[in-house]
């Protein structure tokens, strides 16, 4: 909740609860520690906030008066109370049958979450209903599903025709068999309590629509297969044909005997490391392939460069870098470069994934157009709008552009995290001082830098502009641009990456 009103970091009390589930997650010492500091004076106290301290602003939610909501679909940010969601769904022609249910991976997957969505399971079940959609269950962890599975809870799930997945992202990522036959551009509708649901990330088809709601109410709507389904005040019909309404699910905050170990077989083991170690990766794997040092940046202002293309609305870290069947190449930067950029939106024509050569004709892929250009040394840019880079904090989506030549990106404003995994592969993130001038250039134009080679030598003192060339008028124009680099950040940039710098400290090899 602290990023999404902008907070870099989110400090809490510590509260009697946390110390009940350090103890319970076997961690005692812990928390007869923070207990003592907690309850010691202001002087020596860490764990609360001090005495008299004064905030720029105060935001009170109480939780009590909050009805449920259900966000999306495409996006966290839209959000629709449950009470009003069937008639949205009918404003907007959103699909009125689910296609599936998921619930758990790395959000909304504690011990309680998942027994508060069994309380559901059994009240259905006890009904003589099954769920009238595929129903997935995703542990968020070897402990917890170690802990499930003791406390019987996902044979309870099987048993009600749940299937249960590895404890792993899964599905909030791609990676997942649908099984209901939907077909890859058909629209659809699935619910999920994860965390993310932007275009094309969940199952790699654009058309899927993917509402985030409590594990609760998606287990609960996935009894009724239906997005008109208000689980507060609607029932369903029974196969005796007594309707049944679900009561307020309950479930314990803690496991009664702890959580268990799980495989022991997936704890961190210790030893010494040995930097002589040789890597050995089969030079015919499509899924494995060294990283080579990224070349350092030249001495000197960019020259040359041109705008690979200019993309029009959100721009996501999954829209640059698409997850589902492309992570199994996330060690293979060559392979999943391929998928660079390609759910972007060409500003110009409104194409997805369609960039035009400098010729206006020749047009490809957009990856197929920044490998072109590779090939033939052309490094280049990309032009975009707001909050470049939102969602997760994909790596993939600052190295690919980087492996691909490109050296700026240009935005109206950037997603922090990824802005800062910009900088740590040596791309260049610049912010429009006008947030207008995204108007004055256009994909192919040439551009040049002012300033930022002194900028970085300096440590981010001093001023940068773009001097841009018109691609086939060849008129002129200069763009003023804002930066946030640190003298750190110059540093990885000057170096080519945050790797390189570290390597060069160290005296080593930046090769991976």
């Amino acid at each position: 909740m602290g990023a999404e009103v902008g907070a870099t970091t989110s400090l809490f009390p510590f509260t009697p609860r946390m110390g009940s589930y350090l103890r319970s997650t076997h961690r005692s010492s812990i928390a007869d520690s923070a207990s003592t500091i907690a309850s010691s004076q202001d002087a020596h106290n860490l764990l609360r906030a001090d005495s008299g301290a004064e905030y720029d602003s105060e935001i009170v939610i109480n939780l009590s008066t909050i009805e449920p909501h259900i966000n999306g679909p495409f996006t966290p940010d839209l959000s629709t109370p449950l009470s009003m969601f069937a008639d949205t769904v009918k404003t907007n022609d959103w699909p009125q049958s689910v296609s599936a249910g998921l619930i758990g991976s790395c959000t909304n997957s504690s011990f309680q979450d998942m027994k508060r969505a069994e309380d559901l399971v059994k009240q259905a079940s006890a009904a003589g209903l099954k769920p009238k959609t595929d129903f997935f269950i995703t542990p968020g962890s070897e402990q917890i599903r170690a802990t499930l599975e003791d406390n019987r809870t996902l044979e309870t799930f099987s048993s009600a025709g749940g299937t249960v997945l590895a404890n792993a992202c899964g599905p909030c990522i791609g990676q997942w068999n649908r099984t209901d036959g939907s077909k890859k551009g058909e629209t659809n509708a699935i619910l999920s309590s994860y965390n993310r649901n932007f275009r094309g990330r969940n199952d790699g088809n654009p058309e899927t629509m993917n509402f985030l709601a409590s594990p609760e109410i998606v287990t609960a709507m996935s009894y009724a297969g239906s997005t008109m389904f208000n689980p507060l005040t609607d029932s369903i019909a029974t196969p005796s044909g007594t309707p049944f309404r679900f009561s307020a699910p309950s479930g314990p905050e803690l496991p009664a005997d702890g959580f268990a170990e799980g495989n022991v077989g997936l704890l961190p083991t210790t030893g010494p490391p040995v930097p002589s170690t040789p890597v050995v990766i089969n030079p015919k794997s499509d899924r494995l392939a060294p990283l080579d040092p990224f070349p350092p940046f030249p001495n000197g202002d960019l020259k040359g460069l041109r705008v690979l293309y200019k993309v029009s609305g959100k721009c996501t870290t999954d829209t640059i870098s698409a997850a589902g069947p492309w992570l199994k190449y996330k060690g293979h930067l060559p392979n999943i470069s391929a998928n660079t950029l390609i759910g972007a939106v060409n500003a110009a024509t409104g194409e997805v994934n369609v960039a035009y050569d400098t010729d206006g004709v020749t047009k490809s892929g957009i990856p197929e157009l920044a490998a072109r250009w590779k090939r033939d040394g052309r490094e280049w840019l990309v032009v975009a709008e707001h909050n470049y880079g939102e969602g997760s904090a994909r790596e993939h989506a600052a190295l690919q552009p980087r492996y691909l030549g490109g050296r700026i990106i240009l935005a109206k404003s950037f997603a922090r995290i990824h802005e800062t995994n910009l900088k740590k592969q040596g791309v260049v993130p610049l912010a429009f001082a006008t947030e207008s001038d995204y108007d004055l250039i256009d994909a192919c134009d040439e551009v040049e830098t002012v300033g930022l080679y002194d900028m970085l030598v300096n440590g981010g003192q001093g001023e940068v502009s773009l001097s841009i060339t018109k691609n086939g008028t060849r008129e002129e124009r200069r763009i003023a641009v804002k930066h946030t680099l640190s003298k750190d950040q110059c540093g990885f940039i000057l170096a080519g990456s945050a790797l390189n710098l570290l390597a060069k400290l160290k005296g080593g090899d930046a090769r991976q």
